[in-house]
């Protein structure tokens, strides 16, 4: 981008100079190459929150912040049935005991004002007639959580995508989450800890089976 010198007369009306931005123009594939799009629009965000994109710390800033937004909300590219992968077993297990996987960690981006939120999951289910592969639960965790999320839908997401795809007798999620939307700005109040829940079969009705798995995830 170039800097060009634009004369202005004075209040004593003597001309002096000043330098004027000049702003680019967008790219001409913005469908297409959803990369230059982006590219292009954080360049403008920089020149209009007073910067200079052309110095030497911002010069590559639009193009690193494009790859940052093709990872953080890769999930939209991805599928459950893919991530499953046939990986369904047939698994001798006790009569409608609990499988519980804790303490996944997720990192998801608040939809209102694209600040992260981070967290743990917290999944657990009753077997119908198949058990899935371990690492599928976080897999399928992260798919939706690298989108633009609250965390109430998530819960519910990752909820209902266990239900439809393993067909268990009851699955249960709980999700923690520490919003930078509530920590950076708005009530600045750190260290808060939200929490929310999904229950579907079984879990929504025997509430001693819900506390086996609140004291089995220390909650």
């Amino acid at each position: 981008m170039n800097n060009t010198l634009a004369p202005e007369s004075g209040t004593n009306g003597h001309k002096h100079t000043s330098t004027v931005m000049e702003v680019r123009k967008p790219s001409a594939h913005l469908m297409i190459e959803p990369r230059a799009a982006i590219e292009d629009n954080i360049y403008q965000i920089l020149l209009n929150v007073g910067e200079n994109p052309e110095r030497d710390g911002l010069q590559r800033t639009p193009h690193r912040v494009a790859k940052m937004y093709e990872e953080l909300l890769e999930g939209y590219a991805q599928d459950v049935t893919s991530i499953i992968n046939g990986a369904m077993f047939d698994v001798e297990y006790g009569e409608d005991e609990m499988v519980v996987v804790a303490d996944i960690e997720y990192g998801s981006m608040c939809e209102h004002h694209m600040l992260p939120f981070t967290g743990k999951a917290h999944v657990a289910y009753i077997p119908g007639e198949k058990v899935v592969g371990l690492s599928k639960i976080p897999r399928i965790v992260d798919m939706f959580a690298r989108r633009l999320q609250v965390q109430e839908r998530l819960t519910n997401e990752i909820t209902d995508a266990l239900e439809s795809a393993i067909k268990p007798k009851g699955v249960i999620v709980l999700l923690e989450g520490q919003h930078s939307c509530a920590s950076l700005r708005g009530v600045k109040k750190h260290g808060v800890n939200m929490m929310t829940t999904a229950k579907r079969g079984v879990f929504k009705t025997d509430t001693q089976l819900r506390g086996e798995f609140f004291r089995m995830i220390g909650k």
